[in-house]
């Protein structure tokens, strides 16, 4: 791998509690402008300006990406935001219910992305890509980390455990009880040596803010004629954990209708195909089972064997297109994902509420066959994971100028 310390854009330590945001794709405009209200430091601000503009404004206007300018430079101007005086490389530990996993922040190349060194294991949508390359290019800065993940090497958790025994530059719990605290790497030369001898890096989460650094990288050296590969065009901001240390969240699923069936038709022809364990938990147990509710209940049945193929597959290939008609779940209405985070209660409430029929709760995937589907250049099925803590936005901004 490429890599390389930056001088970090970063909130000073007294605000950096009140900077740091969840990213910009993890809430829609009215959450946004909540949770930045009466929070005039909020990163929010910058990565989702919209919500300083009239809601007649779209949000993707020129607008709101001007908007994002003007509110980074005057972050810069009264000191909310400074830049380090020298190239450094960070750690970035996070503390969820008691699971812990501590990255190296620091800048990967362009190439690196296109050479599929760092690899992949989703599409983007361009209408995505083409919002974030618009907002990097406004900014001329990188504001949101990609969460990329790597196997283990010894030699670098040596490394990262020694850095945090030093005094830390931040250190906070955010509103949703994760604690996150950073430290400036003291000694960057045997990273820069470790961290070069990792053979391959794998996006976790962030596919679309890394296709617009890239996207943003080959159209400035496409118009410089004296392009040498190292300006910092080349090179965009992530945090990079080791894989042992990630846990994987499920990303579940809820169907508005029963495809013209009552629920008791529907129930009868789900146990007319599959194996019924009698248990009625709300969380499956193991690889291939999954917990479905509907009408006031849960039921666990199983999918068969599902070595060579993830659940989300599975799921779908037996149940939601043959028997629910969900044909394509990346553009069906009918179906939404609910990230694992928000609970099997979330599941519950929508269905109960009337607001959809059916809610299925899936066994979450392993950070191994991520990784494997990466290395055999397939892609995931849509929503298949959900990566937990998030990285939070506003800590280390990458300043594309040289």
């Amino acid at each position: 791998m490429k890599i390389n310390a930056f001088k970090a854009i970063r909130p000073t330590a007294e605000l950096a509690e009140k900077v740091a945001s969840v990213p910009y794709d993890t809430i829609n405009r009215f959450e946004a402008a909540k949770l930045a209200e009466n929070n005039p430091y909020s990163f929010l601000r910058i990565i989702r300006a919209e919500i300083e503009l009239a809601a007649s404004v779209d949000i993707h206007d020129d607008k709101v990406y001007k908007h994002s300018a003007e509110n980074l430079e005057k972050f810069l101007d009264n000191g909310t935001l400074v830049m380090e005086n020298e190239p450094s490389f960070y750690i970035y530990r996070q503390i969820m219910d008691g699971h812990s996993q501590s990255g190296i922040v620091c800048c990967c190349h362009i190439d690196d992305y296109e050479n599929n060194i760092i690899r992949k294991h989703e599409h983007v949508l361009p209408a995505k890509v083409e919002d974030r390359t618009h907002l990097i290019k406004e900014l001329n800065a990188n504001t949101g980390p990609i969460f990329l993940t790597y196997r283990d090497k010894a030699e670098i958790d040596k490394l990262v455990q020694e850095e945090e025994a030093n005094e830390p530059l931040f250190n906070f719990t955010s509103e949703d009880g994760v604690q996150h605290t950073v430290w400036k790497v003291s000694d960057c030369e045997l990273l820069y040596r470790y961290l070069g001898e990792v053979p391959l890096a794998y996006v976790a989460d962030g596919h679309h803010r890394a296709a617009s650094a890239v996207a943003v990288g080959q159209e400035r050296r496409n118009a410089n004629p004296d392009h040498n590969g190292d300006e910092e065009y080349n090179w965009f901001v992530s945090v990079l954990f080791p894989a042992t240390q990630l846990k994987i969240l499920p990303y579940n699923r809820i169907v508005a209708d029963f495809n013209g069936m009552s629920h008791e038709g529907f129930l009868d022809v789900i146990k007319s195909r599959f194996e019924f364990d009698n248990v009625h938990l709300p969380k499956p147990t193991a690889r291939g089972s999954v917990s479905m509710y509907l009408a006031g209940e849960w039921h666990s049945f199983w999918l068969g064997e599902t070595d060579d193929i993830l659940d989300a597959d599975a799921l779908q290939d037996q149940l939601l297109g043959p028997i629910l008609g969900i044909e394509d779940p990346k553009t069906d209405k009918r179906i939404s994902f609910i990230g694992g985070i928000r609970g099997t209660e979330e599941l519950e409430k929508l269905v109960d509420t009337g607001e959809h029929a059916v809610a299925f709760s899936m066994y979450p995937v392993a950070i191994e066959q991520v990784m494997g589907i990466s290395d055999d250049g397939q892609v995931m099925p849509p929503k298949s994971t959900w990566f937990e803590p998030k990285l939070r936005s506003g800590l280390f901004i990458h300043s594309l100028a040289d």
